[in-house]
């Protein structure tokens, strides 16, 4: 079990909660319940969010005192307060965990008590505001997130797990069922992807320099993001004509291969560009054997077009579609890492340490 620098933070941030209200004499559940709840996945979603915590605390508690100074605290009652809360709560657009907030507010301060009320409210109020400073403290101070190592490990993950079984594939070596499974985890994974990539255009930057070399990896990014899910099109695609591919004249099928293999070694040799595994080249795929996707593309239409079965005819078009597709956006980022190598190579991007692909 691998654990992440969030359920630390998380873990970090109850404990601080816990203890501080501990020492003040607050109550601690109440203090690490917050705290639970107001943990954010990076320091500029920890900003942002705070003063809508507090906000919501703000609701939930003058809420509880106008109610219990009004109708009293009979369970209906408190129901009824909840209900009140949350449709402000949605009133000011806040978010799911923003408004737990305000109901743990709520519950915490209508909870029967032998203490005076007011007295009582700050002691609970206390332990609320204190668990959102402690995840806010935590958040700012342990384990700042490295988006960028962990978005480009992803891609570098997933895209060779594609390309795997691109070649596996189309060589007729894929169990259909692994495959399957492979296309659904790998495409949940890619969704996981764009969340990182997020995160990672939401860390600010404050000095000049650093926001221009930030824009600049995040074109990167973008564009080897797009590349991966182009792969990814055509891998889905081929799973789908796998067996159909058995129809097509032998000489088709070894050129087809040929073909899709070095449009795969060109995507692999700009991945370990990227990495520093390999020198920068003036063209990786010039170097790699150019694919000659378009001829192949046309060939594949022409003969398919002397079909007499129009279902025939029409089964391969959208595996042309991809790999078109897949082959232009591989010529665009080729030509942005190698203009991004050439006038920024001192920018080295962090891609922390490399994880081997999970072959299932």
């Amino acid at each position: 079990m691998k654990l992440g620098a969030r359920m630390i933070k998380t873990g970090l941030a109850v404990a601080l909660a816990l203890y501080v209200s501990y020492l003040i004499g607050s109550s601690s559940i109440i203090a690490g319940m917050t705290a639970l709840f107001s943990i954010q996945p990076s320091i500029y979603r920890s900003v942002q969010s705070i003063i809508e915590q507090v906000q919501a605390n703000i609701i939930g508690a003058l809420s509880a005192i106008i109610v219990v100074l009004t109708l009293g605290k009979d369970p209906f009652i408190i129901g009824f307060t909840i209900v009140i809360v949350i449709a402000l709560c949605i009133k000011f657009n806040m978010n799911e965990n923003t408004v737990l907030l305000a109901l743990v507010a709520v519950i915490a301060i209508m909870e029967t008590t032998d203490m005076p009320f007011f007295q009582f409210t700050i002691l609970r109020f206390s332990s609320l505001m204190i668990g959102i400073f402690s995840s806010f403290i935590v958040n700012l101070v342990f384990l700042p997130p490295k988006y960028e190592t962990k978005l480009f490990s992803a891609i570098d993950r997933n895209t060779s797990d594609i390309l795997q079984w691109l070649r596996i594939t189309t060589r007729h070596l894929s169990d259909r069922p692994a495959l399957r499974e492979e296309i659904e985890r790998i495409d949940s994974e890619l969704m996981n992807v764009d969340h990182t990539y997020s995160l990672y255009q939401e860390e600010r930057t404050y000095f000049k320099k650093r926001r221009f070399r930030k824009a600049r990896k995040l074109i990167l990014f973008r564009h080897l993001m797009a590349t991966t899910r182009k792969s990814f099109d055509v891998l889905k695609t081929f799973s789908k004509l796998e067996n159909e591919l058995d129809k097509v004249p032998e000489e088709f099928r070894h050129t087809l291969i040929t073909e899709l293999d070095k449009t795969i070694h060109a995507h692999e040799k700009i991945i370990l560009s990227l990495m520093g595994r390999i020198r920068p080249e003036k063209d990786p795929i010039e170097e790699s054997g150019t694919p000659d996707i378009p001829t192949l593309v046309e060939y594949l239409i022409q003969f398919y077009e002397k079909g007499e079965d129009e279902k025939e005819q029409l089964m391969f078009l959208p595996l042309a579609t991809r790999l078109m597709d897949y082959h232009h956006q591989l010529m665009r980022l080729q030509k942005l890492v190698t203009t991004y190598q050439h006038y920024h190579g001192a920018e080295q991007i962090n891609v922390g340490k490399k994880q081997k692909p999970t072959a299932k």
